[in-house]
Formats: structure tokens, sequence, C-alpha cells
């Protein structure tokens, strides 16, 4: 057993106290300081038997969380409390009404927005989906539950190595999926990079590590190269009397990963791998002139790229974001993005909505109003009038987090901000229901388009109706906001309401003009025999005309014909044995298998076809509704959300060293062309490693050869062993493997 000194823990625990009040003496009022002594004790005394996976005291958890509320996010006294007391609802004896009765009403409303849901989920729904939607309903009442939910998660990543690792899937998985679009949407930047960045360092360690090994290797050079890189441009601003700092940072780990991944490149290939900072100390009635300025000093030094010039001071992002982002070319060709803002900006950048706030209190002219605001409002109507199921729910939420925008203007001239790709339709919504409901095209900058036409920044619609249109199932294919998609199928589910009725009173007729009962027992088996999920889509379906009324006789003559057989299978199998006989028939007798669950025991199992996993790639396992167990790749496209909205359903699975089996892989070829090369590449693959292959499909342009080949390989080595030798053939630039 390990020996723990309680005396050294005491004086961390204190210690970390200790700091949380350092941090937050600047915003403490009278009487804080007391209220934040009392929850710490509360605290101390509710977890003092408890301990982390870590073996760390449990107190450590909410005393962190507290800490980055009020260092990294820069919350006040209300928020510092709930922190420190944010499980000990959950975790002991203590109720709702007493944290009301001790610390007040605020401080038990966010709590109780933070406690998590317990009780039995029906199957097929999710718990994990039912707890963000009970979170994120607090925001109608206060945006610090997410705040501080955000900073619980942040210490939770933080601490993921002694989880095992299918739960370190399912957490860094729930975090990629949630809370780092959360963070950004609320203009936490810092944490968010860090959230990204800790969900790749758990799910693909070797790309991890391997980024950030190249990015220390290049700190030397990168900081010379800041160095001489930001020389002219201080000397200039200093001459010119402005007051700044300038800080040169790399891209997150996250951030690079993605580029490298996006662009099928590798780390030497990404052009910006850093970026330069200028932060002024400006007032804010010159701030924009300011920035402008220093833009046109930075560009006397180095030349612009045009395409790369981002205006976020002008027309700040809806989380409120503001900045003026330029890339320009460095004297030795590299690019270089260089950012310009204000201390005020960079504030609210870092922080996000807390300082957001702080500087809207101190604006009296009332422009201190921002697209947070407007988010925030938006969000909450939402929540307000969703009434499906908690996955739709978060769907929706989710395409509310979008990362980039557009702007486009009304024929009067007014602005909206949209996410990017949103289409006509999604503007004709913003408006009012009742013009997208009735749109039927619209004219972008004096040219008709039609509803799935695609915005673009600085484009004026107009929106055309007609009082006869109404919403389609197609629509929800053509919109990209939440509040476009809740509104069209609010009007479907209205249709699809009548629909149900007018279907049910076509059966009721149908089956008694066939002298059959219409009863629950019936109707399950309509519904079995024309394969449909539930009762209310059959009928659905009858009263939409999709299904012939006519057609039940035919369901009839089957029922009949099923009793029959039914009867001869309960002849054939009369035992355990018999039974299992039936399967192995069904199955084959080679049926391949994989250790999986917390015994790793040998299960049946299928191969999910989203991401055809081999021996040797990380994976894990899903129960599904009705296929049993689906292994997956843990880098699928799927994973995010099966391991968000599902992670009671994943479990443990890994490949055991096993006799040859033939797994289905994709290989993509790019190089330059020339006489023999498919002999080449055949030649490596079938001679030299015996690997059969199902088909090759080539193409070649302008000298350029592209092609991709599937084969049968037995494991991940076999597979990197193939590439390494195919990337030495002739001419080969590339060998990638695709799902």
């Amino acid at each position: 057993m390990i020996q723990v000194d309680l005396e050294e823990e005491r004086k961390e625990i204190l210690k970390r106290y200790r700091r949380i009040l350092r941090q937050a003496k600047p915003i403490l009022k009278e009487g804080d300081a007391k209220l934040i002594k009392r929850a710490f004790n509360v605290s101390l005394e509710a977890h003092k038997d408890m301990r982390r996976k870590s073996g760390e005291p449990y107190i450590y958890h909410p005393l962190e969380v507290a800490l980055i509320c009020v260092e990294e996010i820069g919350l006040g006294t209300t928020s510092i409390v709930s922190a420190l007391l944010h499980d000990v609802v959950e975790d002991t004896d203590w109720e709702l009404e007493d944290i009301d009765r001790e610390f007040g009403h605020k401080v038990m409303t966010i709590i109780d927005g933070l406690t998590k849901i317990s009780g039995v989920f029906e199957y097929g729904s999710s718990q994990q989906a039912e707890n963000f939607r009970k979170m994120l309903l607090t925001l109608s009442d206060d945006v610090r539950v997410i705040l501080i939910k955000i900073a619980d998660r942040l210490n939770n990543m933080r601490t993921l190595a002694s989880m095992p690792r299918h739960k370190q899937l399912k957490i860094a998985s729930e975090t990629m999926y949630l809370y780092a679009p959360l963070a950004h949407r609320l203009g936490l930047y810092a944490i968010k990079s860090e959230l990204e960045d800790l969900y790749l360092k758990y799910t693909d360690t070797d790309t991890y590590k391997d980024i950030v090994n190249k990015i220390n290797e290049s700190k030397s050079y990168r900081n010379r190269f800041i160095r001489s890189f930001i020389q002219p441009i201080e000397e200039e601003l200093n001459r010119q009397g402005f007051s700044f700092t300038i800080k040169g940072r790399p891209k997150s780990v996250f951030s690079i990963y993605n580029k490298m991944k996006k662009q099928g490149i590798p780390f030497e290939e990404v052009y910006d791998l850093f970026a330069v900072r200028i932060i002024l100390d400006s007032e804010l009635e010159s701030e924009k002139a300011d920035c402008w300025q220093v833009y046109s000093i930075v560009t006397d030094f180095y030349r612009p790229n045009p395409d790369r010039l981002r205006d976020w001071i002008s027309t700040p992002r809806s989380n409120g974001y503001e900045s003026l982002h330029t890339t320009v070319m460095s004297n030795t060709g590299q690019w270089v993005e260089v950012q310009i803002r204000t201390s005020r900006m960079d504030e609210i950048a870092e922080r996000g909505y807390a300082a957001h706030w702080k500087y809207k209190e101190k604006d009296s002219s009332g422009k201190g109003s921002s697209g947070l605001d407007d988010w925030i409002t938006q969000v909450r109507s939402m929540l307000e009038s969703n009434d499906g199921n908690a996955i739709e729910f978060m769907d929706d939420f989710r395409g509310n987090l979008f990362h980039e925008e557009v702007f486009v203007f009304t024929p009067k001239g007014d602005l909206k901000v949209l996410p990017f790709g949103a289409t006509a339709l999604d503007f004709a919504f913003e408006i009012h229901t009742e013009v997208g409901a009735r749109c039927i095209g619209a004219k972008v900058n004096q040219k008709l388009v039609p509803i799935n036409h695609k915005l673009k920044n600085g484009d004026q619609v107009e929106i055309l109706t007609s009082n006869k249109q109404k919403p389609t199932e197609d629509w929800l294919n053509n919109v990209m906001t939440s509040r476009a998609k809740a509104k069209i199928k609010d009007a479907l589910r209205e249709e699809k309401k009548s629909a149900i009725l007018d279907g049910k009173e076509i059966i009721q007729r149908k089956l008694k003009q066939m002298k059959m009962d219409f009863n629950s027992e019936t109707v399950e088996k309509l519904r079995a025999f024309f394969e449909l999920k539930t009762a209310n889509e059959f009928y659905y379906r009858v009263g939409k005309g999709i299904i012939d009324p006519t057609t039940i006789k035919s369901f009839k003559d089957f029922k009949e014909t099923q009793k029959l057989k039914h009867k001869a299978i309960q002849e054939k199998v009369k035992d355990e044995s018999t039974f299992t006989k039936e399967i192995k028939s069904l199955k084959g007798p080679d049926h391949d298998q994989l250790l999986i669950g917390e015994d790793m025991d040998v299960v049946d199992y299928i191969l999910a076809k989203c991401c055809n996993p081999i021996p040797g790639d990380d994976v894990f396992g899903f129960v599904t509704v009705n296929e049993g167990i689906k292994i997956h790749r843990t880098s699928c496209p799927n994973a995010l959300e099966l391991l968000s909205n599902h992670g009671n359903r994943v479990i443990k699975a890994r490949w055991t060293s096993q006799k040859e089996i033939a797994f289905l892989a994709g290989l993509h070829i790019v190089g330059t062309d020339r006489v023999g090369l498919i002999n080449d590449v055949t030649k490596v693959i079938s001679n030299e490693l015996k690997v059969n292959m199902r088909s090759i499909t080539v193409d070649s342009d302008a000298g350029i050869f592209e092609g991709t080949i599937k084969l049968y390989v037995h494991s991940t080595e076999h597979l990197d062993k193939l590439m390494k030798n195919l990337s030495q053939v002739e001419g080969i630039i590339k060998v990638s493997r695709f799902d």
C-alpha cells in the first residue's frame, strides 16, 4: 500500500487554497473571504475520506477548478464558492436545500446545474446527452454554470493520465465533441486550445508526441527568427510613441495536426507554424485607428498576403472576439501570422465571457452589447422550444457552436451574422419563422438563387415567399443553423401528427373490412411486416399514401405462412446444443475473434464498415441496439459522436496476436508519372509481401499520377511495412491509408 504523508498533504491543500485567495484578492468585497473559507471547510470535510484515481486527496479537484475559474476565466466569489462545492451534493449527504440555506440561492442554482442527473435511462437514450441538456438549460438562468463546467472539464483532462484507456477515450471524445467548441463559442481561446491538445494527447499519443518533439526541436531557431522578425517593427513602434508588448508563440499542437491532416502534408510543410501578437495600450476611442496604424507599420516592412487579412475590429466575431489578423512574408521566405489588438481585446480573447461582462459594465455608451449576448438569447429561445430527444438536442446545440462566420446584409443594409456554409433558407429563418416557412428562393446581389444557395461574406439577400409554400423533410439538408432546423422540425411535426391520425383511421377501417381485430398486437405485427421502427411511422406512411392500404391483404396471407414456419422451427430446435449448431451453421465455423470487455473475453463482434479496423489498430467496442458489438478504430470519423453521446455502451477491445486473417485496407498513392510505374507498384505488393489486391484505380494528369489500391493485409505492422516499401519506389511522392 502507498504510504501517504498526511502532514505534507495538509500543507499542500492550504497552499492551493491560499493561492485562490491571492488570485481573487483584487475582486473580493467585504465578507467574501469568509464565505470562500466556509465553502472550503465544507468541501474539505465532505471529501475528507475520498481520493482520486491518481491517489491524490479528492479536495485537490474542487480547489483546482476554483483556481481555473478565478485565474484563467476571471470569475468572482459566487463562482469560486460554487466550484469548491460543485461535487458535494453528488458525492456526499449534503442536499441542495443545505446549500441554499448556508450559501444562498444563487450558489444552489449553479450547483444544481452542475449536478449530474441520476436514475435509469431507457435503452437507446444517452445519459451524457441528458446531462448536457440539463447543464445547458441553466444557461437561461446563469452562464456561470457552463463556465465552471468548462473549468471542471479542463482539470479532468489535465489529470486524465490516471484513468483506464477506455475512460480516457470516452472523456477525451466528449471534451472534443462539446466542451472545446463551447469554450471557443464563449471566447475562451486558451482553454479551447489546451482541451484540443489534451484530446490529441490521449487519442493519438504518437502523433501528439511527434509534433511536440518537433516544436521543441525548432524552439531555439524559432526564438531567433521571431527576434529578428520583430526588431524593425519594435523600433518603428517605439519611434512613433506606442506603448505595447509583442509576443511570439507557436500554433497549438492540435491546430498543426489539423493542418497536416486537412492538407495531407508533413510537419515541415505547415507554413504558418507561429504567430506574432502585438498588444497595444490604447484608449477605447482610438483603438481602431491605432490597430490600423500598426498594420500599416507591419506591412511597410513585410509584404502581406491579401487573401489572409481578417478584420474582426470593424465587425467583431459573434463571441466578442476582436483582433486584426494578417499573414506576411518574412525576409527568409516564411509566412508569419501577425495579430494586432489592444489589451482590452486581448483580455476578452483570453478570458472570453467574463472579461466581456467586465468591459460591458464599464462601457456607458451602450456599445458594449455584442454578438455574444445575441447568441445567448438565441440559445435560450432554442432551449425553451426544444422538445425532441436529448441527442437531437445535442446535435442542434452543436450546430450553434460554429467556428467560422459569414456577414450578410438585408435589402435595407442591416447586418446578419450566420455560420459559414449557411444558405438563403437559413437567412430567411433568421429574419422570421413565417418568412422561412414560405421561402421559395432568394435574390442574392440582385441575382435569382435557389433556397440552398450558400451565402458569402458581403452578400445582400432578399427573400422571395409564396403562401402556397410549406417546409418539407429535404429542407433539413439545406440549412445549417439550429434555429432554422428547430423551426422546420416544428412544422414537420405538426404535419406528421395529422398524417398519423389519418393513417390510424385508414388502418382501423381496413382491419374491420378484413374481420381482424385492431389492437396493439396486430399493429406491432403490421409494423414488423412493413419493416418500420415504430407504429407511428407505419401510420404516417399509410396516412401519406406511401404504403397502399390494399397491401394489408398480403400481410394477412403472410401471417398464415409464418404460423406454419414457426411450428417447424420449434420442432427442429429442441435444446441448447441444437440451438448452438443452428447459430454456427449461420455464422460459419471460423468466425474470427477479439479480446473484449473488462475481463478481455473472446466475444463475437462485427467490424464497422465506416473505418475498417485491422489487427494492430487502436480500437474500441460499441454495443449497438440490434447488431451486437461493433469494433471501431479510435480515429473513426464516427468515434467522436459514439464516445460522447453513448459512453455507457463503449467497451474495451484490443487485438490479440492471432492466426493470419486477411483484412481489407485502402492505400492512396501520389507521384510523378513515368513508364513502368504501375508495374513497379504491383511488383512490390504481389512479389515482396505476398499480398492479395482487391482493386486498383489509377489516374494520370499532366505528369501527376494518382492511384487508390484496396488490398488484404494481416495487421498494422504488415500495412506499415508495405507503405514504407511503396514509398521507396522511384517517382512515388506520398503513400497514405484511407478508410
